[in-house]
């Protein structure tokens, strides 16, 4: 494989392995390893199927047109309304994520460092505005800072994943949490999965970046796809087997809890340190990433001046909402799964619309595999998705 290829895998999963991975354990605590390994091979297969499809959607429509364009072509100004404003909901929805949870870790740093206790809302206040200010800053310097803190935090994840694998013990793989409702648990797990393999908006970039290669692309997609899955069963073997589902469950979605809990499993400092520093990283990223996203999408919007004012009015308007949502209506997990409903929309419905337009007009060229009978089923979990996440939240 040439590097280009090395490098498109590499933005693949780098684009999925972020704050998502620390929610899975919670997710998924109460229905034991078993049960969210398999349900993790479904929303992975449902992922790939969906990365491929989005590859037929870009290859008809033209090698580098972004979603936006081969959905107006597709389906026309209507289309882009229902795109542009699933977008901008899914990218909200995880920014107010991202700051509940970095709240949460904020709060633990505080206290562990400073001894200062300090309430929810000014932990969602204090990260807003210190890690909030880098999304002004543009991609030049988010784009370095990136770069340099993914590195950092694949290294933690594998020096935490080879230090505490051998503290794995049969007898807590395999205990149960105790639950009510076995079917509120899957429920509520399926949306938060399926947000953790949603790396498909960096599709249209690769389509370009490697020339319409299907080959390679495929490649790409499947291979950069695998990688996320590999990361997760791994972490939840380590989770699972150290903390124990039981206690994972009690800890209410807690980043903190869960963290502390794992810290307190090794006995040398300076792996819990190493622990610490990964779900920093974790979460830093995937937030950095997102409100660039946000930021950007807001800037075009509004179509703001490159001015300090035009710019402040961009960054209030990115980080004001999901602020509020942070701060009176919190919850890493909650908000992560709603983030499901905006990412169906633009990852399984649209596509399914536009590939069946296009292959009524086009029926040369790459298609993927499964006919129609495929693409009815797809949609069809689409719609469990975000019934089960309505469910969750009721």
């Amino acid at each position: 494989m040439n590097l280009k290829i090395i490098g498109s895998i590499a933005i693949v999963a780098g684009t999925a392995i972020g704050a998502g991975m620390l929610a899975l354990p919670m997710a998924t605590a109460a229905m034991g390893l078993i049960p969210a390994i398999f349900l993790m091979l479904v929303i992975w297969a449902m992922s790939a199927f969906i990365a491929l499809l989005m590859l037929e959607v870009n290859l008809h429509s033209g090698v580098g047109d972004n979603l936006h364009t081969i959905t107006g072509k597709s389906l026309g100004r209507a289309g882009q309304v229902v795109q542009s404003l699933s977008f901008l909901s899914l990218l909200f929805a995880l920014t107010a994520a991202y700051l509940s949870g970095g709240a949460d870790l904020l709060s633990k740093k505080a206290d562990a460092w400073f001894g200062l206790q300090l309430s929810s809302h000014s932990s969602v206040l204090l990260f807003t505005v210190f890690l909030g200010g880098f999304a002004a800053l543009g991609v030049h310097w988010v784009d370095k800072v990136s770069r340099a803190l993914f590195s950092a935090m694949i290294i933690a994840l594998v020096l935490v994943l080879v230090f505490l694998m051998p503290e794995v013990s049969y007898s807590s793989l395999a205990a149960k949490a105790a639950t009510d409702s076995m079917t509120g648990v899957w429920l509520s797990a399926i949306p938060v999965m399926f947000t953790s393999f949603g790396f498909h908006v960096c599709i249209a970039t690769l389509v370009g970046y490697l020339k319409g290669d299907v080959p390679s692309l495929r490649k790409v997609l499947l291979i950069g796809s695998t990688l996320p899955l590999f990361c997760y069963v791994l972490w939840l073997l380590v989770t699972f087997g150290t903390v124990g589902g039981d206690a994972i469950a009690s800890f209410n979605g807690s980043l903190a809890k869960m963290i502390s809990a794992l810290q307190e499993i090794s006995a040398q400092p300076v792996i819990g340190k190493i622990i610490g520093l990964f779900a920093d990283l974790a979460l830093i990223t995937s937030f950095l990433g997102v409100t660039l996203s946000l930021f950007d999408f807001n800037a075009e919007l509004i179509r703001a001046r490159n001015t300090f004012s035009g710019r402040l009015q961009t960054w209030l308007l990115t980080f004001i909402p999901p602020l509020v949502v942070a701060l009176y209506a919190p919850g890493f997990i909650s908000l992560l799964g709603f983030a499901a409903i905006p990412l169906v929309v633009i990852t399984v419905f649209l596509p399914v619309l536009i590939v069946l337009k296009q292959r009524t007009c086009d029926k040369e060229g790459y298609q993927v595999g499964g006919g129609k009978p495929a693409l009815w089923l797809l949609s069809l979990l689409g719609v469990i998705i975000i019934v089960a996440q309505l469910y969750a939240a009721l």
